[in-house]
């Protein structure tokens, strides 16, 4: 006579997970899981090869130490948030074994680019680099100036040899009433 594990089970009231109880049921399911952990595991590593292929001539993602760079240039940054000049450090872009193709030498605002050939580097793209707090900031708020001038692509403008930026930034949540002369002075 064939005893009914689930049924014992269900009585003694033990749980039996569904399809554990039938061994044939239970070495289906089992090689199911294990089909589908090896599917996922081979569309996680195509995925990274993929990408890495895709990021190769990428040059935010690459080091420039060991790359014949014909492409370089020079540019000024002035960054201000919340009215108050913010000064950008020496070295950004730059460490342990690998300098990015963005970067400062110095603390002078003088930003530079180096790459392969001519790249369309963005102002945005040494943000990123600095990793300067964009989504801190209200867009709604803050502008980008070139050589004076409002740019309309904001953190998109081109990275042009000789030319100064100027980024205004306002963080999300500023009270501008603070701004205003009328209000007595904070204690």
């Amino acid at each position: 006579k064939r005893q009914n594990h689930y049924n014992q089970s269900y009585q003694n009231g033990a749980m039996i997970w569904p399809g554990m109880g039938d061994p044939t049921k239970r070495k289906q399911i089992l090689k199911f899981l294990a089909i589908t952990a090896g599917i996922a595991v081979a569309v996680g590593l195509a995925s990274s090869v993929v990408q890495s292929q895709l990021s190769a001539d990428d040059p935010l993602k690459q080091c420039i130490n060991n790359r014949d760079t014909r492409y370089k240039i020079s540019a000024t940054l002035e960054i201000i948030v919340d009215k108050q000049k913010v000064e950008i450090p020496a070295n950004v872009g730059v460490s342990e074994g690998c300098k990015k193709p963005l970067y400062t030498l110095s603390n002078d605002g003088v930003i530079y680019a180096e790459w392969d050939k001519k790249y369309d580097f963005e102002i945005g793209h040494f943000l990123w680099i600095y990793k300067f707090p964009l989504r801190d900031m209200d867009e709604s708020k803050s502008r980008m100036l070139v050589n004076g001038v409002e740019s309309p692509d904001s953190i998109h403008a081109k990275l042009e040899d000789g030319y100064h930026y100027k980024g205004e930034f306002v963080t999300k949540g500023t009270d501008a009433s603070k701004e205003h002369d009328f209000l007595p002075p904070e204690s």
